[in-house]
């Protein structure tokens, strides 16, 4: 009985994988969650929804989870109370109740104030009728609607777990301008960005700036990224990002903000857009200048948010990943289902793409009409010349 369930798993462990037409050896150097990331490679040569991965050790089929590495948060984000807005020595000053947040590392205020420059520090404390605070920096608050260069109201503090900030801030903010407040986990987990190897050329159209990539089969791309020469001066672009046809994918804004107002030093840049492409081959970046010279750009790359395949391994082992079969059904795993990322996951090495020795094409389970067409039109037309030749003898009949 053993040697039958042993033999049954091995025949649907292989005909699993015998269908599909690349393999690529798996190291594996620790035990516990390990992840592959997904490469161009695999996207060039595996279904679009990476359905026809198969992970296997000898005739085991190992069970993963595809996970994409946008980034996050341990708790979801908190509205703060705001309370006891006062002016203190000629500076706004109001407290912040952080209970909510085991830890925190920023602050987003909402402001009524616009179109100014001001000093903000933070302090922070267990007891809000304390004498003395923790000091725990300081961060420049801005809008600049009135010129088009944004707007800044995020403190940025070390990681902190006081149950109380007082915030001082220095400059035009009234404090029944202070409207609200509010947080995130400090716990973050940054997303993971790769690069696309995507061909590009950069042309003039009028005042814009046209970006022209050709992406590789099948890779998703979800954001540009600009590479701007430093000594360009502030500026703020809009950008527009089409599809071969002119349709509309995406769009954002480029800037770039070093200044001095008020005596204070703002410093903002950002020269990624995010969007959303998924099997295009060519799509076009327009960066709007306006009225403008345009910007000294000295190139721009796509990227994509990293795919990972994560799975448990017992040991260090190689172990063998299979695609490339258009037919092989989505696979369904508990894994899957329950997956939790660990952040502790170790990556494992993909080796080179090579063609799968057992590979087996697929039995052809078309209907015998589609796969032999050549004698259902040769039927067809003896049908027709029958019936052709026995409306003539009708005729002739008819005429007798």
């Amino acid at each position: 009985m053993t040697n039958l369930f042993l033999l049954l798993a091995f025949l649907l462990a292989s005909t699993s994988v015998i269908h599909s037409k690349y393999q690529r050896a798996v190291d594996v150097s620790g035990a516990g969650q390990n992840y592959i990331a997904i490469d161009e490679t695999i996207w060039n040569h595996a279904r679009p929804d990476l359905g026809d991965l198969r992970l296997t050790s000898g005739d085991t089929e190992i069970p993963y989870a595809i996970a994409v590495e946008r980034g996050s948060f341990e708790q979801d984000r908190k509205n703060l109370t705001v309370f006891q807005q006062a002016t203190v020595a000629g500076k706004t000053q109001f407290l912040i109740d952080m209970s909510g947040l085991a830890e925190y590392d920023h602050v987003q205020l909402k402001l009524a104030t616009r179109n100014f420059v001001a000093h903000a520090s933070v302090e922070g404390n267990d007891d809000p009728h304390a004498k003395n605070w923790a000091g725990l920096g300081s961060t420049i608050l801005y809008d600049l609607s009135r010129e088009n260069l944004g707007s800044n109201a995020m403190l940025r503090i070390p990681r902190a777990t006081y149950r109380y900030l007082r915030i001082n801030i220095d400059g035009p903010v009234p404090p029944a301008d202070v409207q609200d407040a509010e947080s995130e986990s400090a716990e973050e987990r940054p997303a993971v960005w790769r690069d696309v190897n995507a061909s590009s050329t950069q042309n003039q159209s009028g005042r814009d700036s046209v970006f022209t990539f050709a992406i590789p089969d099948h890779v998703p791309v979800e954001r540009v990224s600009f590479a701007i020469a430093s000594p360009t001066a502030n500026f703020r672009r809009d950008v527009d990002i089409h599809d071969d046809k002119d349709g509309w994918l995406g769009s954002g804004t480029i800037e770039r903000v070093h200044m001095v107002r008020a005596g204070q030093k703002i410093d903002s840049e950002q020269q990624t857009v995010t969007f959303s492409a998924n099997g295009l081959r060519t799509i076009k970046v327009i960066v709007h200048n306006g009225d403008d010279r345009p910007l000294n750009i000295d190139g721009g790359r796509l990227q994509q948010l990293e795919r990972r395949a994560y799975f448990d391994a017992a040991r260090p082992a190689p172990l063998q990943l299979y695609y490339g079969d258009e037919k092989l059904h989505l696979p369904v795993y508990d894994y899957a289902k329950l997956f939790q990322e660990n952040k502790d996951a170790v990556a494992a090495q993909l080796g080179a793409e090579s063609f799968n020795a057992a590979f087996t094409e697929r039995p052809d389970e078309r209907p015998w009409s589609e796969r032999h067409p050549a004698f259902l039109w040769a039927a067809i037309i003896a049908a027709v010349l029958g019936l052709g030749a026995v409306a003539l003898r009708s005729m002739r009949t008819a005429a007798a």
